[in-house]
C-alpha cells in the first residue's frame, strides 16, 4: 500500500515538473470523455467477473448434495 502510494506521488512530482496540469485534464471535455470511457469499460469489465464467477459458483452449488 506504501509503495503504490510512494508511485503516486512521484507521479503527481513528475507531471509538475514538466508543467502538466491534472485538474486542467480532469476538467476539460476530452478529459472527461476519457475518465468516463475508462469508467465504463472497467465496469463493464467487472461486472463480466462478477456473472463469470457467478455461474460458476451456481454451477458447484448445483453438484454438491445438500
Amino acid at each position: 500500500m506504501l509503495r503504490i502510494l510512494f508511485y503516486v506521488v512521484v507521479l503527481v512530482l513528475a507531471l509538475s515538473f514538466f508543467g502538466v496540469s491534472i485538474q486542467s485534464i480532469v476538467q476539460s471535455p476530452t478529459g472527461q470523455e476519457n475518465f468516463g470511457f475508462i469508467t465504463g469499460l472497467f465496469m463493464t469489465g467487472w461486472q463480466w467477473i462478477v456473472d463469470a464467477v457467478t455461474t460458476v459458483w451456481h454451477g458447484i452449488l448445483a453438484v454438491l448434495p445438500f
